[in-house]
């Protein structure tokens, strides 16, 4: 597939449209990127162009990899009348996102205390596969959850109203309908409010290396290098991953009944107007407002967490909200496409929002370095107002497990003066900064291109990981 690709700049590769492909495929990376980039990869991509009411292009962002369906780390948009509605496309890990917490406090500050934080953190954070919560929830509360988000999280005492301020959607999307929700997914969804859960979920605590724009940066409270961040990296846990595998089934149904030609019956789906695909959006927005009350929840515990350990109220240590994004997530949107403004069905798959002015919130290797860049108006034209969600792996899981042994990576994050704790050394091998793209390559490609600028690089110095 590689071989078909046009190159358009230093950092934009077109696929041209060919056979049953509807429109273009764009890739985003510079040379070292597309290199790494997977044949079956960009077939993806191909097999996305194909289908119906599909808009120009289908982007495949740097972080972008093999995954169900579509790539993790791309885009699709959809015409609203005559495309489709896709669970497959928004993924499994329904509004996997990101918050942002600064801190006035110095790195030495933190280091000095590192061990007793983390420890203390591990204690107030359940995280690991199947972890539940602190949290006992009701079938009303869960059914309050999904339809309120992060606004039951404040209302019952978790996160402030200005948390709620720097969310995307404000923490909650409307529409969402708990009718349209299974029981196994609510029997799931019950215990496991407040929790990290494992994979490619961390808390991290981060220092301000690198500050491009200080002018941005000082509107989100960032003013100096050294300065301590938090990155809360987590999503909707089993039950977003209920509703996806409950609505993949459904939707795979519905291809067959309205007659939709699929590459892959990965990318199950139903027209935008159809039941199926109406009962689908009403469900994910349940998923995305658990999400968003997720990690607001466990805001509330970091932020306790630090008064425990610094003897500081947490305003005292000006612990706010910096920014919460979403990757994982379709959204009805408005462009201008060929002159005419349109509303469009976007497909996020492991990929941010990068609307004019908004921070973007870019998760890289617990080894590396992590970034806050901005949205641009080039985001709006070329990528459906997105970008990157992370750096994006170039090995699978089972590889990582196979070349790295849990130990050796801790150690190696030590030498580096991070302190890294886990539930298990699998989950440090497995989320091994070699087993991603280097970071700066993914940062480089979205910056030249204007898709969305670096602000502000930061560096982990303490690691939590399910």
């Amino acid at each position: 597939m590689k071989e078909k690709l046009k190159q358009l700049s230093d950092y934009e590769w077109q696929l041209p449209k060919e056979g049953k492909m509807n429109v273009n495929g764009l890739l985003i990376g510079n040379k070292a990127i597309i290199d790494g980039m997977e044949d079956d990869m960009i077939g993806q991509v191909a097999n996305v162009a194909q289908m119906p009411g599909v808009i120009d292009p289908v982007v495949a962002l740097p972080d972008a990899h093999f995954g169900y369906g579509l790539p993790m780390g791309s885009v699709a948009a959809f015409d609203a009348e005559k495309g489709v509605i896709s669970a497959g496309l928004c993924g499994f890990d329904i509004n996997c996102g990101v918050n942002s917490i600064r801190t006035n406090l110095t790195a030495s500050e933190v280091v000095e205390k590192m061990d007793e934080l983390i420890s203390a953190l591990f204690e107030a954070v359940p995280c690991g596969v199947g972890s539940k919560g602190k949290l006992k929830l009701t079938d009303e509360q869960l059914d309050e959850v999904m339809v309120k988000g992060a606004k039951w999280a404040v209302e019952n005492g978790y996160g402030v109203k200005e948390d709620l301020e720097s969310l995307e959607e404000n923490g909650c999307m409307e529409g969402a309908d708990p009718s349209k929700i299974s029981s196994i997914a609510k029997q799931r969804g019950k215990p496991q409010l407040g929790t990290l859960g494992a994979g490619n979920h961390f808390l991290e605590i981060q220092k301000v290396a690198e500050i491009y724009d200080k002018k941005f940066a000082k509107k989100l409270g960032i003013v100096k290098k050294d300065q301590v961040l938090i990155m809360l990296h987590c999503g909707s846990r089993g039950f977003g991953h209920q509703v996806a595998s409950d609505y993949l089934k459904i939707q795979e149904k519905a291809a067959e009944k309205y007659k939709i030609e699929l590459a892959d019956r990965q990318l199950a789906c139903a027209p935008v107007n159809s039941q199926e695909g109406q009962d689908y959006l009403k469900a994910m927005k349940c998923a995305v407002n658990y999400s968003f009350t997720n990690r607001i929840v466990m805001t509330q515990w970091i932020r306790e967490t630090f008064e425990k350990v610094f003897g500081k109220k947490w305003q005292d240590m000006d612990m706010h909200t910096v920014y919460g994004i979403c990757h994982n997530v379709i959204k009805e949107e408005e462009y201008v496409i060929d002159g005419k403004k349109k509303k469009l069905y976007v497909h996020r798959k492991g990929a941010t929002r990068a609307f004019p002015g908004i921070p973007v919130l870019i998760a890289g290797t617990m080894g590396t370095s992590s970034f806050i860049c901005k949205g641009s108006e080039v985001a709006m034209k070329k990528t459906f107002g997105s970008s990157v969600h992370g750096a994006g792996r170039c090995m699978s899981r089972h590889a990582a497990i196979k070349k790295y042994w849990g130990e050796d990576v801790r150690k190696d994050l030590a030498e580096k003066g991070i302190t890294a704790k886990a539930t298990h050394p699998k989950s440090l091998a497995e989320e091994a900064p070699g087993a991603y793209k280097d970071v700066s390559d993914v940062i480089e490609s979205v910056d030249k291109t204007g898709i969305s600028p670096k602000v502000v690089r930061v560096e982990p110095i303490g690691v939590l990981k399910g």
